[in-house]
């Protein structure tokens, strides 16, 4: 059995949210439309929880590249809301992430959410942490998992340069940012980086060479998690922060779990140990 902790899947609630939109981001039928990109079709197979792998347990979040979080509030909560109920009806193998507007913050709105029974909050790289939010999931013993939000058009360029480039380019931002301004306020606070925080644990010996510091030292509450890379980029980031803090992820329907290729003793770890730990949860024993 494994935990999944980076999935999508877009429930009937929020897809007829994004189709009740008349400007971008909305669903014209299945045609997806951003600003500053060109139409993409989605396709609704990807997005049936009956067919989607999950293992002992998939969290489920808000697609953030979308910007949904980042809309004025009067447009951001009715899709968040739609995502909130929708994700909230799924099968129990299901679990998953809260949004919140960062537009308008509101704390005690948040508290609400999380309280029907999220496993953390979700929010993009792109958006400010900010303490009034990450204060509701310390209050909770909840954690966070950071996601890459929205990337700049890119007309003229391949499709996966988003996944590549922006993507990757705000995870790594977001791992220095919490290190050094993140952590001091929020000692408690359990962070999780997708997709191998863009390998930015792998930077360690710049960052010395440039004046950094607590090269070595591995923070045990921030994570991250495997999507999209594979056994050379998973071994790397062990040989810098260790295994423990590596979490499996699959980035689904848009991707699927790697496997670390570095032995039943490490998979278990990434697999099931550590994700429990990111969670809150305790391992079950059989």
């Amino acid at each position: 059995m494994s935990i999944d902790v980076h999935q999508h899947l877009w429930t009937r609630s929020f897809v007829e949210a994004l189709r009740a939109r008349t400007a971008a981001p909305y669903l014209d039928g299945w045609t997806l439309i951003l600003d500053g990109e060109p139409p993409y079709e989605v396709n609704p197979a990807d997005h049936d929880p009956d067919t989607r792998e999950t293992g002992e347990l998939a969290l489920v979040s808000l697609s953030s590249p979308l910007g949904i979080e980042a809309l004025p509030p009067e447009e951001s909560w009715p899709l968040i809301e739609a995502y909130h109920d929708g994700v909230l009806e799924l099968p129990e193998r299901f679990g998953a992430w809260a949004a919140t507007c960062h537009s308008e913050p509101d704390p005690a709105r948040l508290a609400k959410d999380l309280d029907r029974g999220f496993a953390g909050l979700q929010i993009p790289a792109t958006a400010e942490p900010l303490d009034e939010l990450l204060d509701v999931l310390v209050e909770r013993d909840l954690p966070l998992l950071v996601h890459p939000g929205p990337a700049a058009g890119s007309p003229g360029r391949p499709s996966w340069w988003p996944a590549v480039v922006p993507y990757v380019q705000q995870m790594h931002a977001a791992w220095y940012h919490f290190h050094a301004v993140v952590r001091p306020r929020h000692p408690k606070l359990r962070v999780c980086f997708t997709l191998l925080a863009g390998l930015a644990p792998l930077h360690s010996e710049r960052l010395i060479a440039r004046g950094g510091q607590n090269r070595g030292l591995v923070d045990p509450g921030f994570f991250v998690e495997t999507s999209s890379y594979g056994p050379r980029a998973i071994d790397a980031i062990v040989r810098e922060l260790g295994v423990d803090v590596v979490v499996n992820g699959s980035d689904a329907p848009y991707a699927t779990a790697p496997d670390p290729g570095l032995g039943n003793a490490a998979a278990h770890a990434i697999r099931v140990t550590n994700p429990r730990r990111l969670l809150g949860r305790k391992e079950n024993r059989t």
